[in-house]
């Protein structure tokens, strides 16, 4: 009898999860023109409120999509940030499916901890990204170099591709500032081109952003240190 009472139980709840998911999205696309397809609505720890996915952006709604909120939520108990920890899966990449033969590689020593990095030759703060990295210890980089900033990055991203020592001619230029040489004769530079299609595909829009072994993002040049906490954390 229990069990019964159990299963009718869990029937109702989902009916009724499903009928607020109707709710929210006829009430929110009615009142919200031109508003971009809803991925996903589903509850939230909170009685009442739902989460509203719209590609890896998160909102919260009451059960009638009366009221719209933005914003992190958060569980005061053990102050986790539950916005960001679902961000953080929903924009997850599985490290081993990332073309490193399109990355420009370096490690220091045995290198054998790994992120990947998307980056623009123009871009500052992955200049400032670079210099900080060869404070990390035992680490191997792969870098997928994305001309994204415009003016004459699609060149010099041809240019470091094309180097004979790619690697050195990127550190060079970032590190050290050394101009990079134009690229001369025929060179196969398509990898830049799928490497901005791979930061299309995961929504990368912004530069440097690094991606850990366990798939997890960090956008901007964090400090050197943060890079070793997290690493260490994954470990």
């Amino acid at each position: 009898m229990l069990l019964r009472l159990i299963a009718i139980a869990c029937s109702l709840w989902a009916g009724a999860a499903l009928a607020d998911e109707a709710d929210i999205r006829k009430t929110l696309t009615e009142r919200f023109q031109g508003l971009p397809k809803i991925d996903e609505i589903r509850p939230t720890p909170i009685p009442g409120v739902f989460e509203v996915r719209i590609g890896t952006d998160l909102m919260y709604s009451d059960a009638k999509g009366t009221y719209l909120l933005q914003g992190s939520l958060i569980e005061t108990a053990t102050r986790r940030n539950l916005t960001e920890e679902r961000v953080d899966k929903l924009t997850a990449i599985d490290f081993n499916s990332l073309p490193l033969k399109d990355a420009v590689v370096w490690k220091n020593g045995k290198g054998t901890r790994k992120i990947a990095v998307f980056a623009d030759p123009n871009c500052g703060y992955c200049k400032k990204l670079e210099r900080d990295l060869l404070n990390v210890k035992d680490v191997t980089v792969y870098t997928f170099v994305i001309p994204i900033l415009g003016g004459d990055s699609p060149e010099k991203s041809k240019s470091i591709w094309c180097a004979k020592d790619s690697t050195a001619t990127w550190r060079n230029w970032m590190v050290d500032g050394t101009l990079p040489p134009k690229a001369m004769g025929n060179c196969d530079a398509s990898a830049i081109e799928r490497n901005s299609a791979l930061a299309r595909k995961h929504r990368v829009t912004g530069t440097p952003a690094i991606v850990f072994e366990d798939g997890s993002r960090a956008p901007g040049a964090i400090p050197a240190a943060e890079i070793e906490r997290r690493m260490a954390a994954k470990s």
